[in-house]
């Protein structure tokens, strides 16, 4: 092979090597194009969703509904999409964000802003200790144990201390108030969809950094992983613990649209939900999982003329995608965009 090299005028060899000098402008412009792509998203998201809720405050209850799923759904994807690790304590960790809310709200007096923080953490805490007792099992066991988990605290809400409320809940949670100012419905409904977009962009940077990255290539090869000084258990229980904070939110969030929570708001037809809407939004990004709670909630409970058979629509349109478009509606999308781009670029070089 050849090397060809450039002298200048000042009896410098330049070539066409990038220096990391040249470099920084490149990666400059590629960041701000990505946050452009990302705010161009988040904006069409906000306008399409807005456009199609007006007034309506049953569709507004959707939309909360739909922005719940999308941040459980969120959680889930970390250590499901990127970890490979199947735990179905999702529903568990939802209920500890909205009891958070609840029970600071009602019980203490303090700003429910403060459930929304100690729901989370506490939700975390209750991953990682969890991960850590189940650390050895996976696949279907791991799956097993975590569903009894999720279970078992279902009951424990019911049947255990009185400050849950047992069966009947807690209501009269304060409404939302940011800095004095206590928004009105249509308002907090933007709010929380701005809130999902955040979050799907943290998780889709967080799926494209170095840790998101090791967390993908230890999932698909843990030896190797090892051999390179990672622990991929260390890794799967951050995963965990992120993505049960994430979840909480979802709670939380649901808590406060409603302003009350019950043992039977989040059960494990919630997780099982979730753990599909990735699969047809599309694994390959963190919008997958928003996309796929929204096809959710439109199929099961806003399809004119189908009442009461939303799951089996829902159980078809899974079908269809895992057989016709595996990598979901943005995987679709993507490579019917790829194959079209071609075409368009032959038709201009003929021109």
């Amino acid at each position: 092979m050849t090397v060809t090299t450039r002298w200048s005028g000042t009896g410098r060899r330049s070539g066409r090597t990038g220096t990391p000098a040249a470099a920084a402008p490149r990666r400059g412009r590629r960041a701000l194009t990505g946050i452009a792509v990302e705010t161009a998203i988040t904006l069409t998201v906000v306008a399409v969703v807005l456009a199609w809720m007006g007034p309506s405050l049953y569709r507004q209850d959707l939309v909360f509904l739909a922005a719940t799923y999308s941040l459980i759904a969120l959680g889930m994807y970390i250590p499901f999409v990127m970890a490979g690790s199947l735990s179905m304590a999702y529903s568990a960790y939802a209920a500890i964000g909205a009891y958070g809310v609840a029970l600071i709200s009602v019980r203490t007096g303090l700003s429910m802003w403060w459930g929304w923080i100690l729901g989370a953490l506490v939700a975390a805490v209750v991953a990682v200790v969890l991960s850590l007792a189940t650390q050895k099992l996976s696949g279907f066991y791991l799956a097993a144990v975590t569903l009894l988990f999720g279970m078992a605290f279902e009951h424990w809400l019911i049947d255990g201390p009185a400050f849950t409320g047992g069966s009947a809940g807690i209501s009269g949670v304060e409404a939302v108030t940011i800095f004095g100012w206590q928004p009105p419905r249509y308002a907090l409904v933007v709010l929380a969809i701005l809130f999902v977009c955040l979050v799907a962009v943290v998780v889709d940077r967080l799926r494209k950094s170095v840790w998101g990255l090791t967390l993908r290539a230890s999932r698909d090869n843990k030896n190797l992983a090892r051999s390179s000084g990672v622990n991929p258990a260390h890794l799967t229980v951050v995963a965990l613990a992120v993505g049960a904070a994430i979840a909480s939110t979802g709670g939380s969030l649901f808590t406060v649209s409603v302003q009350a929570v019950t043992p039977e708001t989040f059960t494990l037809s919630i997780v099982f939900l979730a753990i599909f809407m990735p699969i047809i939004g599309g694994r390959n990004s963190a919008w997958g999982a928003p996309l796929g709670a929204v096809i959710v909630v439109v199929v099961t409970l806003n399809m004119p003329g189908y009442q009461g058979s939303g799951e089996l629509l829902l159980a078809l349109a899974v079908l269809v995608i895992l057989i016709a478009a595996p990598g979901g509606v943005i995987g679709w999308a993507a490579s019917a965009l790829t194959r079209l781009v071609p075409r368009s670029n032959n038709g201009r070089e003929q021109l």
